[in-house]
């Protein structure tokens, strides 16, 4: 795939037909607010391409990007492992979205499922209510039929309203049988544990809420809305780019993917590696620690990781969205 897995980890988030982010400020309740957030969540699972695979993002790669007020700022902060971090700010919609996570492999005989670690915090100052959540991994089917899913259990929570959801990813079982991009569960009161909405659907479909005191069935997610239509980002200020930039560090690559120049591919992706180990050598020979221009990076108690933006707010990048 002609791309850096940090721009494809970016595009969740900037590449949208409607703008979910901005929507989680304008519920006039907690409740509709929180139920936005879900809705989200679950747009950020984009079908991913089996046989295809993004560039592993290089220590210090960055991707910057604007679309309308909302600008987004990505960091690869560590190469092994592998722990990219993402932060962004909507000043109109008074948003912001801190998000850092790194990808751990488990091979089991016929699938290989990347455990996606890592959390994401989505804050609304206008309403003094963050929300924090995980992701889904990423499992990768290759016997009998292969296939490529999101899996697993997603907690959304925001302690200052007091309320929870819990989804359930669902790919295909052994046999190929089962619900295929299938997500479940349901949102809920924290404190009294009492069941306020039912959730269930594809999240590259339809996703309903059904809510438990009316009955009433509505949409809460249609992927349709969110990913068609979509714009490609264009260079509006070619000075401003950063050399660390995604499309500058795999522009080489890139070209030779898409004119099928196979040879001038693998010679560009070549000379990306061989840069980094050089300036790993040099880091190495000086008694050089690297460390991240734009967050700041730690280890949680548990053995992973956490990261934190240096500034306060994402400036306007050179590379938008067109209108």
């Amino acid at each position: 795939m002609p791309k850096s897995q940090l721009q494809c980890y970016g595009e969740t988030v900037y590449c949208v037909g409607v703008d979910m982010l901005g929507r989680c400020s304008k519920g006039r309740s907690s409740l509709e607010r929180f139920m936005s957030v879900v809705a989200w969540s679950v747009s950020t699972n984009r079908p991913p391409i089996f046989g295809l695979v993004p560039y592993n993002p290089v220590l210090g790669e960055t991707h910057h990007v604007t679309n309308g007020s909302l600008n987004v700022l990505l960091e690869q902060v560590s190469h092994h492992p592998p722990v990219s971090a993402l932060h962004a700010t909507d000043s109109k919609e008074n948003v912001e979205l801190i998000w850092c996570q790194y990808p751990v492999p488990r091979f089991n005989g016929t699938c290989v499922e990347a455990v996606i670690h890592g959390k994401r915090l989505l804050k609304l100052s206008k309403f003094g209510e963050t929300y924090e959540m995980n992701s889904p991994n990423l499992l990768i089917r290759l016997l009998p039929i292969p296939g490529i899913d999101w899996t697993g259990n997603v907690k959304i929570r925001c302690e200052n309203s007091g309320l929870e959801a819990d989804l359930c990813y669902r790919g295909h079982s052994f046999l190929g049988f089962g619900g295929n991009h299938s997500v479940n569960g349901k949102i809920i009161q924290s404190k009294s544990s009492k069941v306020l909405y039912e959730i269930q659907g594809h999240w590259d479909k339809f996703v309903t809420m059904k809510d438990m005191h009316s009955g009433d069935v509505t949409v809460l997610y249609d992927a349709k809305e969110v990913i068609s239509k979509l714009k490609t980002p264009i260079l509006k200020d070619a000075k401003g780019v950063s050399e660390s930039e995604s499309v500058v560090v795999w522009g080489g690559v890139s070209l030779g993917i898409l004119s099928k120049d196979w040879e001038r591919a693998r010679e560009e992706k070549r000379s990306v590696e061989e840069r980094e180990r050089r300036l790993a050598r040099e880091r190495k020979s000086r008694g050089m620690v690297w460390s991240p221009k734009h967050f700041s990076l730690a280890h949680t108690k548990d053995g992973g990781w956490d990261c934190w933006p240096v500034e306060d707010s994402v400036p306007p990048a050179p590379i938008v969205i067109p209108p």
